[in-house]
């Protein structure tokens, strides 16, 4: 097993497509600290324009708290969308170039294989989330320093500068285990359709499809406690004056749970099914 998994970190250290998923993100973070820059204080301005009269703030709302806290926004759409991607292309190209098969006929355990393959897929997706949150939190602090934080979510929040950071950091915590939960998704995906282009576009359309379900507003105690959609925005959870960190644990857990799930379901499938 310890072989196996050192296979498959070689490979995929080895392949471009990784530098260019990393690439990407980083790319995205450059364009919301761009657009923070320049245009920033204009959007703050227009937005509180009427509650600067009556609040004191300390040191500058638009500080490395906010520009954070946006790019959180920003990349659990689409850093999912990259991992996705980079994940099911893991096992659709050796289902391509018949790798798969070759390694099949050596002394290998199909459930060994298929098990090292999550979990180089969680390793790389929790590596991935901690370098994104390292680079998001010293660029914006270097270049927009700290302060209070405000963030609208039905009504404004204002936050303190020191408070702010820990909240941030949790909400990086959670949106590991998001990731964790895409990336899973996406390797199962591959097992079940092994063709890289179909494995993606389902895959993006699962994370669409999840993104509007996250938005729908229904009279259910499971829809809004246990499908996964909603359990996937509880970062945000983080952010309300009181912080419910039981529902937080609880959504965390259930989601760790349909991970495995999904973890379980690719495993079978790819033991009992012809890797042909």
């Amino acid at each position: 097993m310890r072989h196996l998994l050192g296979v498959e970190i070689y490979k995929l250290v080895k392949q471009s497509k990784t530098y260019y998923g990393l690439f990407a993100i980083f790319f995205i973070e450059f364009l919301v600290v761009l657009a923070a820059y320049y245009q920033g204080n204009d959007i703050l301005d227009l937005l509180l324009v009427n509650l600067k009269d009556s609040f004191y703030f300390q040191g500058s709302l638009l500080n490395g708290n906010l520009i954070i806290y946006l790019l959180l926004n920003m990349l659990w759409f689409h850093l999912p969308l990259i991992l996705m991607i980079l994940v099911a292309g893991t096992l659709t190209s050796e289902f391509k170039d018949g790798t798969l098969q070759s390694v099949m006929l050596q002394p290998v355990a199909k459930w060994k294989f298929i098990l090292s393959k999550y979990c180089v897929v969680i390793l790389f997706t929790l590596l991935t989330v901690l370098l994104t949150a390292i680079t998001c939190i010293a660029v914006a602090y270097i270049i927009f320093g700290q302060g209070d934080l405000v963030v609208y979510l039905g009504t404004l929040n204002f936050i303190e500068s020191s408070m702010a950071q820990q909240k941030l950091i949790y909400a990086f915590v959670f949106g590991g285990v998001s990731m964790v939960f895409f990336a899973v998704v996406s390797l199962t995906l591959a097992v079940v359709l092994k063709e890289a282009t179909k494995t993606w576009i389902v895959a993006a359309l699962f994370l669409i499809v999840n993104n509007v379900l996250m938005k729908f507003e229904l009279e259910s105690y499971f829809y809004n406690y246990w499908f996964f959609p909603k359990l996937n925005n509880s970062w945000q959870l983080f952010f309300y004056t009181e912080v419910p960190m039981e529902l937080i644990v609880q959504n965390a857990l259930v989601l760790i749970g349909y991970t495995v799930i999904f973890m379980l379901i690719g495993m079978a499938l790819f033991v009992k099914r012809d890797v042909g």
